[in-house]
């Protein structure tokens, strides 16, 4: 193998980047190669494999053998909290960015990270850019049903920061206490909640770009949607998604009562309001991606998708909400009740 090759460094500040993995044997040595070829050379890049199974390690260890400035964890059951705060304990340097595995990062995300700190400022964390890859008509729409619309900068579209596209000084991790290591997914929320609210200066560097691969169909998006639902109700962040979404269908179950009165026909009126419903949510994804819009054909075809695929996230809440109720609440309840 072949190691890319890279540009002098640009940049007076030495980073490591930190990469938690599991399972990652179909997508690690793309992000390997990505991270090598960067415009700004990465000093380290630390990787935590949380316990892989499959060739992920193997491919990992290819790469140290010829040479690339890689750090490889081994650790038997972690998840990507745990992987993180692993990395970042192992990491040289005090300007840690992170990355996650799947995901692309563009030739100069480290660069346009990092020029945001190159004059010597005071900030203390700088949040990137990513952006869904829409390579079918499926993933077009669940990118419209579920990832947040970019906002327009002067510098360009940005969404939401993630911790996925981030660069930051190590004490920042220290003071926000590092990420929660008992979560399968949603610490990355928690501890950027914990970092802002420690007063850390953040800024945006919307042209530092990662590109995310989604799930490709309804029932692997069901499936990550569940384990989001449970560990975002374990992170205490109940109201920002389920509450809605529960109190949406308290309505429709309320609207089933009357058919005790007025017969089975009376069911027609919360299945088609359930229906309607779908629909305008679908409308409104559609409203708030409008800078995306290709036709009045094409956004009708995709009203029709985006349907099914809502419904499936909603189904998704409710049984990640599920799972949280029966493996984390009552086993908590019973475990306070024998001691």
């Amino acid at each position: 193998m072949t190691l890319p090759e890279t540009s002098p460094r640009l940049n007076p500040i030495a980073i490591s980047v930190v990469v938690p993995v599991r399972d990652e044997e179909d997508s690690i040595r793309a992000l390997l190669n990505g991270l090598l070829g960067q415009t700004l050379s990465p000093d380290e890049i630390v990787i935590t494999d949380g316990g892989s199974v499959d060739g992920t390690r193997s491919i990992i260890e290819e790469f140290i053998r010829d040479g690339a400035p890689v750090k490889l964890i081994v650790d038997d059951d972690s998840l990507p909290g745990r992987s993180r705060n692993l990395a970042v304990a192992s990491a040289r340097n005090d300007w840690i960015a992170f990355i996650d595995a799947g995901i692309r990062p563009s030739p100069d995300w480290l660069a346009c990270l990092a020029e945001k700190v190159a004059d010597g400022s005071t900030v203390d964390v700088v949040y990137g850019n990513y952006e869904p890859i829409v390579d079918s008509f499926f993933r077009e729409c669940a990118a419209i049903a579920y990832v947040p619309p970019a906002t327009i900068t002067s510098e360009g579209p940005l969404r939401p920061h993630s911790i996925a596209s981030a660069l930051m000084r190590r004490v920042a991790w220290q003071k926000a206490g590092g990420f929660p290591e008992d979560l399968r997914s949603a610490e990355d929320l928690v501890f950027m909640n914990k970092v802002e609210r420690a007063g850390f200066r953040i800024v945006r560097a919307p042209r530092a770009l990662v590109y995310w691969t989604i799930k490709p169909g309804l029932w692997t998006t069901f499936k990550r949607f569940v384990v989001y639902a449970r560990n975002n109700i374990r992170a205490g962040l109940f109201r920002q998604w389920q509450a809605a979404i529960f109190l949406r269908y308290g309505v429709l179950a309320i609207l089933i009562v009357p058919a005790i009165f007025f017969g089975w026909r009376w069911l027609l009126v919360p299945v088609i309001g359930w229906f309607l419903l779908l629909l305008m949510r679908g409308a409104k994804a559609l409203w708030r991606n409008r800078a995306r819009s290709r036709g009045v054909v094409r956004n009708a075809l995709r009203l029709l998708m985006l349907v099914p695929i809502i419904a499936t996230l909603d189904a998704a809440a409710f049984a990640g909400s599920i799972s949280w109720l029966l493996f984390d609440k009552l086993h908590a309840t019973r475990r306070r009740l024998r001691q």
